[in-house]
């Protein structure tokens, strides 16, 4: 197995929406905000090359919507999810698996395209299996008010009329043991419902991918919830929860969303959990 950790493109989002209740003179310590409150950050994906298989996990937010669209998000780096393949020997016929932590356009945008004629829309990776689960995947389809903006039918529906869509089985407790995709899954609802955090074993360490539920090291205090998430009351639990098993377990956090730090640990102080070390995972293994 080889893990690469592939930048599919940077966006700035407001420092206030990531940091909900957290005054901005704290929350601009770690993630520093332009003259329009804007911070830095990317669209982190991970890839698995684990035999005959090349899984994807999340794919950015693509490139297919209005010009009017992409100017609220201010992308920067001139980076994309196809030059990330290219530069490690693949292409999108390659990917076999496509595993969506969630549904919002930011984290599976990437997944479909326009087809030639611009008539309609047809998936980026033809040959893989695209994964969610039906909890998530009924919640997306028929969003709430609050997660309209971020639930985009293009982005969705295409992928279940490609035939291409299967669906990872929700357990009964939070964390799914050795799933199809031969790693294991813990389930988080308080950004959005039934988001997918891989958990992964690699070379005698755990890699994590944290998508939402630590969007940024600058989110590690259990309290610094996004004024994203639908249940912040249930995401200080669930990150309590994870961080203090990634404390006692020293699981290595791969973030999606951090411009500046990609690999973390984390530990124990008598302040709470905190940053203990950054890695880059290509230096790391």
């Amino acid at each position: 197995m080889k893990l690469y950790a592939l930048n599919t493109g940077g966006f700035k989002l407001d420092g206030g929406a990531m940091f909900g209740v957290v005054p901005k003179s704290i929350w601009s310590k770690t993630n520093p905000a332009d003259k329009n409150n804007m911070i830095d950050v990317v669209a982190r994906c991970l890839l698995i090359e684990d035999g005959n298989r090349l899984i994807l996990i999340d794919c950015g937010m693509g490139n297919k919507q209005s010009d009017k669209f992409f100017n609220y998000y201010y992308r920067w780096g001139g980076w994309s999810l196809e030059k990330a393949l290219s530069s490690l020997g693949f292409c999108k016929e390659d990917v076999t698996d496509v595993f969506l932590t969630h549904l919002h356009f930011d984290h599976c945008g990437g997944c479909v395209q326009w087809n030639k004629e611009r008539s309609g829309y047809e998936l980026v990776f033809k040959n893989a299996i695209v994964w969610s689960n039906d909890s998530h995947w009924n919640w997306a389809i028929k969003p709430n008010s609050r997660e309209k903006a971020s639930f985009l039918s293009e982005n969705i529906i295409p992928i279940s009329e490609s035939g291409n869509l299967k669906f990872i089985p929700v357990p009964e407790l939070d964390i799914l043991q050795s799933s199809e995709l031969g790693f294991d899954v813990f389930f988080a609802n308080g950004h959005t419902d039934k988001q997918m955090i891989p958990i992964i074993t690699y070379r005698g360490k755990t890699i994590c991918f944290m998508a939402d539920l630590l969007p940024t090291a600058g989110h590690i205090p259990v309290a610094y919830v996004m004024g994203y998430d639908t249940r912040p009351l249930l995401t200080l639990k669930e990150k309590e929860r994870f961080l203090n098993l990634a404390a006692d377990n020293n699981f290595y956090l791969l973030l999606e969303h951090d411009a500046h730090n990609e690999l973390i640990t984390v530990k124990h102080t008598e302040k709470g959990i905190r940053l203990n070390e950054t890695h880059k995972l290509n230096n790391l293994f």
